[in-house]
């Protein structure tokens, strides 16, 4: 109750319990955990089974740069297209491409994303520094070229887009097709890499060798 005394013998407690429920709000696993057990439980309860909704655990990893969230971005968003649950990102239910396309085509982009900016500039606002016109083609050039049975290349306006981004050209398919399994860990250039470790005060530059072969150096 506000205002009333914490006697002595329940600080010892209270002091406990803060710091565990500090330690949980910055803890993604603990998160994760909190929200995985309701969800598998409602669905399994819906269809009569038993066993986790999700087929793994979640992965949490560090974006250190453009390039690197442009490429998980890219990957998220092609997961319909590439598991053939849809044939275009605008068909592709549930992902943000979806929404942004629908947003572009209004002349707008959706409130609850992170909006596209354009390129660096004074006064920066918060965002993505790319054009969404631009995303959306690179999205568009990429899926076509998953497709089996569509033809497709990357168009110059893309591959602007990924040399601006210092992101090599010929990478590009194996980025946004095996994002998961080439990334264990942090993502980005092996500079920014090395400034991400310093900062963690970390000896061993885990994951340099993928981010040395798939991200410019």
């Amino acid at each position: 109750v506000k205002g009333q005394v914490v006697e002595a013998h329940d600080v010892v407690n209270l002091k406990h319990h803060i710091a565990l429920y500090r330690s949980r709000l910055s803890d993604i696993s603990w998160f994760m955990r909190a929200l995985n057990e309701p969800i598998a439980r409602k669905a399994n309860q819906e269809d009569n089974c038993t066993g986790r909704f999700w087929e793994g655990r979640f992965k949490s990893q560090a974006l250190l740069d453009e390039a690197a969230v442009l490429a998980c971005m890219t990957y998220v968003d092609l997961n319909p297209i590439r598991a053939q649950l849809a044939t275009s990102p605008e068909t592709s239910n549930f992902t943000s491409i979806q929404r942004r396309i629908r947003a572009a085509l209004a002349g707008k982009q959706p409130e609850t994303l992170l909006p596209f900016i354009g390129n660096e500039r004074d006064n920066m606002p918060k965002g993505l520094s790319f054009d969404v016109q631009d995303y959306l083609q690179l999205v568009d050039d990429t899926g076509r070229i998953i497709r089996d049975d569509k033809r497709g290349s990357i168009s110059s306006s893309s591959a602007s887009l990924l040399i601006r981004l210092n992101i090599p050209p010929e990478n590009w398919l194996k980025l946004t097709q095996h994002f998961g399994q080439l990334f264990k860990g942090p993502v980005g250039t092996v500079q920014e890499l090395t400034c991400y470790c310093e900062h963690l005060e970390k000896r061993r530059r885990h994951y340099r060798h993928s981010c040395l072969n798939l991200m410019a150096s």
